[in-house]
């Protein structure tokens, strides 16, 4: 009965000669570490697809699954509301206790949901974190409804904010919402204590919102008579704490419907009240808005960047002296970065231009073993990257045709962030590419099939500090690299999950497909079972004429791992076994990204993980939650199936 359950239950244990399996029971004995003992989620009963098992190789001998099943998993399957039936991928229903169909759940977390149509909107914001203390972090998204009876002529319509639960996709609360959200972030605004986490919701508008997120209640709203003059431009930004009150403040930027103008509100975190009066700057608009984001020096001095095509920073010290009619500011707005303050113009201005070439994108790089985050800048024309210190030029790459934000991470061993980049070539192709972060010379590149203009980018960082990067595209074929079928394997209606793993830059790992648009998507860490899940939001397909269905997808990534298909870009020498494949595979184990946050530069020793939730004491707290659930289970054995 023991060893049944123990391979039922596929805990962690020690390894049998069997790839597949694991033997808790012998764990005791084991002189392995913990970080050597894996949890295996290939089912060997489910593990086989159109005959043939897991990355291309033939179907093991002693295995009794069916002959077929379904490719791949599919992320637009759609479940019933409430509980998911099996993860999706071919894993067979088991008549065994509903203890395994518990652990299960708990350790695959591979769901599909359907929300509903969506009635209008451009927007896709979505964001994970723990809402219920479950241990397992929770997706929370906003998207405009289609209503029965709406007004034809209304063109600013209504949304929702959702959260889904994290465990099977399930509801958990619904919030209405006056426009639609152009950004949610959840966060902790009291730092050093056990308040309840906040969802901080910025609107196309007007709006800007707290949520509880534990029960989507609203806790404050900021005023629109507070920017009666203009609209947002930007999500909010959090700063230190302005106002002594033990919340830290927020920023917002507003643009003039009919004027040039842009201004600077500083808004209470505690109340959602305005901080002193609107500042206001007179510059040209011409380009994309950039940031606005908040940049801490290396001695401490707190600027804000943000521009329209270019980048320009404004000391936190000015807007607060300005905002607050006085000549004074607190001790710590009062450091000045002097590498920074040299570049204001002659006249003194309080705009210090950091970049004006046609600037795209701006985002902060953490500098190994520093304090201080260096500036990556996109342009139309490549990639910049800037010291941070004193904002001269690190590396400069052309790059015309580049389409997305940089996704960093850890290709090379230098412990320097790299970067995951996918540029235009052609109709219907793109490239996706590594960058060096130290060099700035391209590492790795491969075209692909890719009709959809903008797919979206993310990594997930490993306990050997290296990094998997995921992209979307068509299919790509199994077939060997000398084969014409490589290309276009599917039709462009239906997209791939990929994974490059930089120890093995001469394959991709095919994890899933979805149809229609996916058009967000975000990793998280279970750091309970070292596991990361992926998240996507997806819209359509959808008839002509109505509205397109949203879609909201989890899957594991170590499940996903190990029923993936290979497919091999070029041959090697020697070439790449499958089983020593698998066996690098099992062992894979995620952790929250190494990289500090720039927040806990002025925020404190409370870091943030890469997705924005706190994990200190949070993660004592999921260990404990996990282990009381999982010891009642057995205690109880057999429990309910869930529901």
């Amino acid at each position: 009965m023991a060893t049944v359950l123990s391979r039922a239950l596929k805990l962690p244990g020690k390894k049998s000669p069997d790839l597949g399996e694991y033997d808790p029971l012998t764990q005791a004995d084991s002189d392995e570490s913990e970080d050597d003992l894996v949890i295996n989620l290939q089912q060997k009963n489910g593990g086989v697809k159109n005959g043939k098992s897991p990355l291309g190789g033939a179907p093991e001998p002693d295995s009794d699954a069916e002959a077929a099943g379904p490719a791949k998993p599919h992320l637009s399957e759609v479940t019933t509301e409430g509980y998911p039936p099996e993860p999706l991928g071919g894993l067979e229903q088991k008549a065994t206790s509903s203890l395994v169909s518990y652990v299960r759940t708990d350790l695959h977390s591979t769901w599909s949901h359907r929300l509903g149509s969506q009635g209008g909107g451009d927007l896709s914001p979505l964001e994970l974190a723990d809402v219920n203390g479950d241990g397992l972090r929770d997706v929370l998204l906003s998207f405009v409804a289609s209503r029965n009876g709406s007004s034809a002529g209304d063109s600013r319509p209504a949304a929702d904010l959702v959260c889904l639960s994290g465990m099977n996709g399930s509801t958990l609360w619904s919030s209405p919402l006056p426009e639609e959200a152009q950004d949610i972030t959840c966060l902790d605004l009291m730092p050093g204590s056990r308040a309840e986490i906040i969802c901080l919701v910025t609107g196309t508008r007007k709006m800007l919102s707290a949520f509880n997120a534990t029960t989507g209640k609203a806790i404050w709203t900021l005023s629109p008579d507070s920017l009666s003059s203009g609209t947002l431009a930007a999500p909010a930004v959090v700063l230190p704490d302005l106002d002594e009150d033990g919340v830290r403040d927020l920023a917002v930027l507003a643009i003039g419907e009919t004027q040039p103008d842009v201004c600077f509100l500083l808004v209470s975190g505690w109340t959602g009240s305005p901080v002193g009066r609107p500042v206001k700057y007179s510059i040209v608009r011409m380009g994309n808005l950039i940031g606005p984001q908040v940049y801490s020096t290396a001695s401490g001095a707190v600027y804000i960047l943000f521009g329209f095509g270019n980048v320009q920073a404004v000391a936190l010290r000015d807007i607060f002296v300005q905002a607050q009619n006085r000549d004074s500011s607190p001790p710590s707005l009062q450091i000045e970065e002097p590498e920074w303050e040299k570049r204001r113009s002659i006249n003194l201005s309080e705009l210090i231009d950091i970049y004006s070439d046609g600037v795209e994108l701006l985002q902060m790089v953490k500098t190994p073993d520093s304090n201080c985050s260096n500036l990556l800048i996109t342009t139309r024309q490549g990639l910049v990257l800037l010291r941070g210190q004193n904002l001269t030029p690190y590396w400069t790459l052309s790059l015309p045709g580049l389409c997305s934000q940089p996704t960093p991470g850890y290709f090379t061993d230098d412990r320097t962030l790299d970067f995951l980049l996918q540029t235009q070539e052609g109709v219907g192709m793109k490239k996706m590419m590594v960058v060096d972060g130290d060099s700035g010379s391209i590492i790795w590149n491969y075209s692909t099939p890719c009709h959809m203009k903008e797919t979206p980018t993310t990594s997930a960082v490993t306990s050997d500090r290296k990094s998997v990067f995921l992209f979307w595209a068509e299919g790509l074929s199994a077939a060997p690299p000398n084969s014409d079928a490589i290309l276009g394997a599917d039709p462009p209606s239906l997209y791939h999950l990929y994974l490059l793993h930089p120890t093995f830059p001469s394959i991709l790992l095919d994890l899933a497909n979805a149809t229609g648009t996916v058009t967000a998507s975000k990793v998280g860490i279970n750091d309970l079972w070292k596991d990361a899940f992926y998240v996507t939001r997806t819209t359509g397909p959808g008839s002509e004429g109505h509205p397109t269905p949203v879609v909201v997808s989890k899957l594991s990534l170590r499940w996903a791992l190990m029923e993936s298909q290979m497919v091999q870009l070029k041959e090697t020498t020697p070439k790449i076994g499958r089983g020593e494949l698998r066996r690098f595979l099992s062992r894979i184990k995620f952790v929250d990204s190494p990289y500090q946050s720039v927040w806990k530069q002025f925020f404190g020793e409370r870091e943030t993980s890469q997705d924005g939730s706190l994990h200190f004491g949070r993660q004592l707290m999921e260990l404990r939650g996990c282990m009381t659930r999982l010891a009642g289970a057995w205690t109880t054995f057999p429990i309910p199936v869930l529901r």
